[in-house]
Protein backbone atom coordinates (compact mmCIF):
# COMPACT_ATOMS: atom_id res chain seq x y z
CA UNK A 1 0.00 0.00 0.00
CA UNK A 2 1.48 3.34 -1.06
CA UNK A 3 1.45 6.24 1.37
CA UNK A 4 2.15 9.92 0.69
CA UNK A 5 4.93 11.35 2.85
CA UNK A 6 6.43 14.82 3.14
CA UNK A 7 10.19 15.37 3.08
CA UNK A 8 11.53 18.53 4.72
CA UNK A 9 14.98 20.09 4.50
CA UNK A 10 17.09 19.67 7.63
CA UNK A 11 19.68 22.39 6.95
CA UNK A 12 17.53 25.41 6.08
CA UNK A 13 16.28 26.13 9.60
CA UNK A 14 19.83 26.15 10.94
CA UNK A 15 20.72 28.87 8.43
CA UNK A 16 17.54 30.88 8.99
CA UNK A 17 16.19 30.31 5.47
CA UNK A 18 12.77 29.01 4.37
CA UNK A 19 12.52 25.22 4.32
CA UNK A 20 11.85 23.29 1.16
CA UNK A 21 9.39 20.41 1.16
CA UNK A 22 8.80 17.58 -1.28
CA UNK A 23 5.97 15.05 -1.51
CA UNK A 24 6.84 11.47 -2.31
CA UNK A 25 5.38 8.00 -1.82
CA UNK A 26 6.61 4.98 0.04
CA UNK A 27 5.44 1.42 0.43
CA UNK A 28 4.27 1.14 4.03
CA UNK A 29 4.69 -2.64 4.18
CA UNK A 30 8.27 -2.85 2.93
CA UNK A 31 9.70 0.45 4.22
CA UNK A 32 9.01 0.81 7.92
CA UNK A 33 11.64 3.42 8.84
CA UNK A 34 11.51 7.10 7.93
CA UNK A 35 12.82 8.15 4.53
CA UNK A 36 15.90 10.35 4.10
CA UNK A 37 16.89 11.63 0.65
CA UNK A 38 19.19 14.24 -0.78
CA UNK A 39 17.04 16.74 -2.66
CA UNK A 40 17.60 20.21 -4.11
CA UNK A 41 16.76 23.18 -1.90
CA UNK A 42 16.14 26.24 -4.12
CA UNK A 43 16.51 28.67 -1.21
CA UNK A 44 20.01 27.42 -0.38
CA UNK A 45 20.81 26.67 -4.05
CA UNK A 46 22.29 23.26 -3.30
CA UNK A 47 21.38 19.66 -2.52
CA UNK A 48 20.60 19.03 1.14
CA UNK A 49 19.35 16.16 3.26
CA UNK A 50 15.55 15.98 3.48
CA UNK A 51 13.88 13.84 6.15
CA UNK A 52 10.35 12.56 6.43
CA UNK A 53 8.06 14.54 8.73
CA UNK A 54 4.62 13.75 10.10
Amino acid sequence: MQELVTLECTEARKEGKPVSRYLTTRNKKTVTERIEKKKYNPHLKRHTLHKEIK
